[in-house]
């Protein structure tokens, strides 16, 4: 007969089992959260709500700054460790050739799965002026479509040589610095 502070050998090793097995599934939860998260990050995406919509402007230097905006961002994510840039070209649906995924109701999502991405992300400029804008993005999870995180910058000042600077602080304080 054994007593409380004497295990058998059955229960010690039983025990001991119990706590390896135990160990192990931590390990492997640990090593599972640590994996980057496939995220695809669309072009960012202009939507002019000025008086002077379509008639006003530089589409060419519009284009360039909504370009540079999107790769600092990529950087900085894939900078980060939490993320892998999904490469998002082959991405297949008028919504994205338009440049419209900030008005298509989530439909980022399904198509971010489809490029092997965990998360979409969409991002877009609103130009209110020549001078006022408000830089915009949107996480979604890939799988349910089901928004995760959004923020807005409240930049107001600047002309479009400023969206890069604003979608990069919108990176950083709205989402990296954010566990």
């Amino acid at each position: 007969m054994t007593s409380e502070l004497f295990p058998s050998r059955r229960s010690l090793i039983t025990g001991i089992a119990a706590v390896i097995a135990g160990s192990a599934l931590l390990v492997f939860h640990v090593k599972a959260q640590s994996q980057p998260i496939k995220i695809a990050v669309f072009d960012f995406e202009l939507a002019d709500l000025s008086g002077g919509a379509g008639i006003a402007g530089d589409a060419s230097a519009d284009a360039t700054q909504l370009n540079q905006a999107a790769s600092e961002a990529r950087q900085l994510l894939a900078q980060s460790g939490r993320y892998e840039i999904v490469d998002v070209s082959g991405a297949d649906s008028a919504a994205a050739r338009e440049h419209r995924l900030w008005d298509c109701g989530g439909c980022e999502a399904s198509i971010a799965l489809k490029l092997g991405a965990d998360q979409s992300f969409v991002a877009v400029v609103s130009r209110i002026s020549r001078m006022e804008y408000v830089v915009r993005f949107q996480i979604r999870d890939a799988r349910t479509g089901e928004p995760i995180l959004a923020r807005e910058s409240g930049l107001r000042m600047g002309a479009n040589y400023s969206w890069p600077r604003g979608a990069t602080a919108l990176v950083k304080t709205g989402l990296l610095n954010n566990p």
